[in-house]
């Protein structure tokens, strides 16, 4: 059957593009796809899409709400708190002070070491203001520091980079606690293999150490012996610090061949420091062991890590600024995988066989799992509300289904817009898009509910694409309208500065991006087609010429 029903002239923007969708379906289509494509792969979500690469949304429980600073560490051992601040806390800031784009700095000097902390103004670079933290300090004038004294940068994370916390612990094969490991190995092994193996992993900006004791040489001096041999402490600082050391000379040829000529002196074992040459007095040497006494002990230590009220050994694992934290854990987990069965192992007393292993005690990532699943509930429990609502409201299944499929469409609109402006995925920020799912489902109920009323008043014999694009247009103008007094009611939250700003912007960027006309489009695109045919009238369509 056909129609002489001419189309009307189309007027407006809006309308143009409704036109253009309900008359060129299969571009409509494919847009639908690729944008669909799209939106899964930078999902923030753990999804696999094979053949895929996936760049997902950085992805953390809660909004980084801290401050644009660096911080710079310096140490000067055995110096009280006045010296600290006198001679290196107060030069430095005063040279650091002429950065730019420095807001503030605050300072704290204690015994042995000084921080600064360097706050910038929130549109610098994080990485910008670390280099012209480090130019600033390899500028600084002779004499502003005292000699031997270098200070030294922060890692590149900032205050919620802390993602991972471990302690070393000995299990048998079954992995049951049995321990065997005194806390100075621990340490060893944490500082000479777990250490330098998470620090490798993707993303990770440090691996520090916690608790245990360091391994170190000691010398016990005995002031009798001193005395008695008219030795100074100086003279066995210097002379253990001078034999401490691999030195290199000239070559010789014998024989038509050439042989290089080195010293070997560094220190391997606690005899080699026993029989350094302090001092010759009448031809006799006097040693390190004739006035002290050398030994393996622990260094000095002011803090350490308790576990269910024992000592325990471990470390923290820091994020990189900018880094995806959920892709870190991960890529650290797969590090942990890798190293833990070289982890060395002992044979107790009582045959059984103990191995070092990597016990994990704060992983964000489940934190972070459970935000998302917050995302899924609601969306599912959305989807299930809409369906029921339409059916009690238009008793009209196709309507309710389209409206329940707009939803994830949306949500993967979201999330390129998220994307495209770096704004991280947190419970903030997944919080505004559940807030703007209600806004989606009003919009789709209002659009379904005109096109099924208009199709039922028409007839079995009228242009049904001219209906549907009357009933679009009718209420288009007016959903657009609404939408945007939504959006605007926002813009004083783009306003704020620092924790508030950081805090609350990433949830009115995502009920913006969710709510905004652009993703409320497949409402007026998609839904209308699949609804001809259930409104008694099966062969509308084929009206139109």
């Amino acid at each position: 059957m056909s129609s002489n029903v001419a189309p009307k002239q189309v007027k407006g923007v809006l309308n143009r593009i409704i036109r253009f969708c309900l008359e060129r379906k299969l571009i409509v289509a494919l847009i639908f796809f690729a944008v669909a494509v799209w939106g899964l792969l930078v999902a923030p979500f753990d999804w696999s899409i094979a053949g895929l690469p996936r760049d997902p949304i950085p992805v953390d429980a809660i909004p980084d709400i801290g401050e644009n600073q660096q911080i710079v560490f310096t140490e000067w051992m055995g110096r009280s708190p006045q010296d600290i601040e006198d001679q290196i806390t107060y030069p430095l800031t005063v040279s650091l002070l002429g950065i730019p784009s420095v807001k503030t700095v605050r300072c704290y000097s204690m015994f042995g070491f000084s921080t600064i902390f360097i706050i910038f103004e929130e549109d610098a670079e994080f990485y910008w203001s670390r280099s012209r933290i480090l130019e600033k300090i390899a500028s600084l004038a002779p004499g502003t520091l005292p000699a031997g004294v270098r200070p030294s940068l922060g890692p590149d994370a900032t205050a919620l980079g802390q993602i991972y916390w471990y302690t070393l612990e000995g299990q048998d094969e079954a992995g049951n606690a049995i321990g065997g490991w005194d806390p100075q190995e621990l340490r060893t092994v944490q500082d000479w293999y777990v250490r330098y193996a998470l620090q490798s992993a993707d993303g990770v900006s440090e691996a520090a150490s916690v608790g245990g004791y360091v391994k170190e040489y000691q010398i016990d001096v005995d002031p009798d012996a001193m005395r008695a041999h008219n030795v100074h402490l100086k003279d066995v600082f210097t002379a253990v610090q001078r034999s401490n050391v691999d030195v290199g000379a000239r070559t010789i040829e014998i024989n038509s061949v050439e042989y290089v000529i080195r010293g070997l002196g560094f220190i391997k074992h606690l005899e080699d420091i026993e029989d350094i040459v302090v001092q010759v007095k009448d031809s006799v040497p006097i040693r390190v062991k004739d006035v002290a006494k050398v030994k393996e002990g622990p260094a000095l230590r002011r803090g350490a890590i308790d576990k269910e009220g024992a000592e325990a050994v471990g470390g923290v694992v820091v994020a990189r600024h900018g880094a995806n934290p959920l892709a870190v854990i991960q890529s650290v987990k797969a590090k942990i995988d890798e190293i833990s069965p070289g982890l060395p192992k002992k044979t107790l007393p009582d045959g059984r066989i103990s191995q070092v292993r990597i016990v994990p005690f704060y992983d964000r990532s489940k934190l972070i799992n459970e935000t998302l699943e917050t995302l899924n509930t609601a969306l599912i429990d959305e989807i299930l509300i809409t369906i029921i609502v339409v059916l009690v409201m238009l008793q009209h299944l196709r309507s309710s289904l389209l409206i329940a499929g707009l939803l994830p469409l949306a949500i993967l609109i979201c999330f390129i817009a998220m994307k495209s402006f770096k704004v991280d995925a947190n419970v903030v920020a997944l919080s505004g898009i559940a807030i703007a799912i209600g806004t989606m489902v009003d919009m789709g109920v209002i659009l379904c509910e005109n096109i099924v009323n208009k199709l039922k008043e028409a007839g079995e014999h009228s242009n049904s694409l001219e209906i549907v694009y009357e009933a679009t247009t009718e209420v288009g103008g007016a959903i657009t309208t609404a939408v945007a007094t939504t959006i605007v009611s926002f813009l004083p939250v783009f306003t704020m500065e620092g924790a508030e700003g950081k805090l609350f912007q990433p949830l009115a960027y995502t009920k913006t991006f969710h709510s905004s006309p652009p993703s409320s489009s497949p409402s007026l695109f998609f839904r209308p087609l699949p609804i001809f045919s259930s409104v008694g009238n099966e062969s509308a369509m084929d009206s139109h010429d």
